[in-house]
């Protein structure tokens, strides 16, 4: 199975006695489909006897929307301004009057040629028009997944694709960018549309508040951005966000969640009315883990590095989590792995697998991704699978 193939159409709804594959992504080698896909064919081979469920899951950043579409809601593709201004293709999950608008979708770092993050002058405008396509489809909830923003805006380009108007003292629209907003001087929000009635709903890392130490401009310095990059966001988000607490009447900056996704948290807490869920729990719920993990005799969850930062919120310990309280043992697979076997008893994974212990080269270990997991899931097989024995 080769790192572009689909999953396995033969996986099984949902039996009993199965195998639930509930993956995050391999950040920079495989979609979460495509972890499940290759542990599914590795799995088919070794033991075709044993039904396998395929449930690829997310934390509200980079693949949410993907994991949505592969638990069976429908994939509506939107042309939108994409984080640099260019349009690209961006799509929207949706189940009934739920839609699912991952925020990378159409402004994430991956939508930068290079991606790279921008965060002076990249905009979140392709979020605030997916925002508007869902309600125009009549969506009475709207799941906004956060994480893996290109940008730093504030959630300021975002009011702009919904409809809104930033302006200077001259009445001219602001350029795209966080850095652009120390010269906002006005909003107009008469261009944006009615959302009575409509339930906003962050999934993601919470994040901290927009603006101080823990804000938005200070944790771009942290990851590498210069003093001067930080001044002069700090000063375009400070900015932003007088002018728009002001206007949405709706004091927000230090909100847990204002500082996701560059600031986005903030913009949708302020205009959107929205309420923050944790990631991991809130669409593993979403997606129908429980149902299909019951009855499982193994889940096999995973994602790129399993280390203590997993345990702070990450998908593997999340499922681990969801799994325990439905009876079911849980096993994780990796690129790196670093965690004692103590840490791992304590977030309830049994065991790790890792693509290390059988490439050592980091270069060949994410081009074959892959075809090493279908490898790893020959031992999960033998000591998590054993046939029954003869005569039974």
């Amino acid at each position: 199975m080769s790192a572009d193939s689909p999953p396995d159409p033969r996986l099984d709804a949902r039996p009993r006695g199965h195998v639930l594959l509930a993956p995050d992504r391999f950040a920079g080698a495989l979609s979460a489909a495509r972890v499940a896909g290759h542990l599914a064919a590795g799995l088919g081979r070794v033991r075709p006897d044993v039904p396998l469920v395929a449930l690829p899951v997310a934390d509200g950043g980079d693949g949410t929307a993907e994991a949505a579409i592969a638990a069976g809601w429908r994939r509506v593709e939107v042309r939108v301004c994409g984080p640099t201004g260019r349009p690209v293709t961006a799509a929207l999950a949706v189940r009934g009057d739920t839609a699912l608008v991952e925020m990378a979708e159409a402004s994430g770092a991956r939508r930068v040629p290079d991606g790279r993050p921008q965060p002076l002058t990249a905009t979140s405008a392709g979020t605030g028009q997916l925002l508007v396509h869902a309600v125009r489809m009549g969506a009475r909830r709207i799941v906004l997944g956060l994480g893996g923003a290109a940008g730093a805006d504030g959630g300021a380009g975002m009011v702009q694709g919904m409809g809104g108007r930033l302006l200077d003292a001259l009445g001219n629209d602001l350029p795209p960018g966080g850095a652009a907003l120390r010269a906002l001087h006005a909003l107009d929000l008469r261009g944006l549309p009615d959302l009575s009635g409509v339930r906003v709903v962050i999934a993601g890392d919470a994040g901290g508040p927009l603006l101080g130490r823990a804000g938005v401009a200070a944790a771009g310095h942290r990851s590498g951005g210069g003093r001067e990059e930080a001044r002069l966001l700090d000063a375009g988000l400070r900015r932003w966000a007088d002018l728009a607490e002001a206007a949405s009447r709706r004091a927000a900056r230090d909100l847990a969640g204002a500082g996701a996704a560059g600031g986005v948290g903030f913009a949708a807490l302020a205009f959107l009315g929205a309420t923050v869920e944790p990631g991991t729990p809130f669409l593993l719920d979403l997606l129908g883990f429980t149902e299909k993990a019951r009855g499982a005799r193994l889940v096999v969850t995973g994602e790129a590095t399993l280390d203590a930062a997993s345990l702070r919120g990450g998908t593997p310990a999340g499922v681990a989590r969801a799994a325990a309280r439905a009876g079911a043992q849980v096993v994780a697979v990796a690129c790196r792995r670093g965690l004692t076997g103590e840490q791992l008893r304590r977030a309830r994974i049994q065991a790790v697998y890792a693509l290390e212990d059988i490439e050592r080269d980091p270069a060949r270990r994410t081009r074959r991704a892959g075809s090493l997991l279908e490898e790893l899931t020959v031992a999960i097989a033998a000591e998590w699978l054993p046939p029954a024995p003869a005569g039974r």
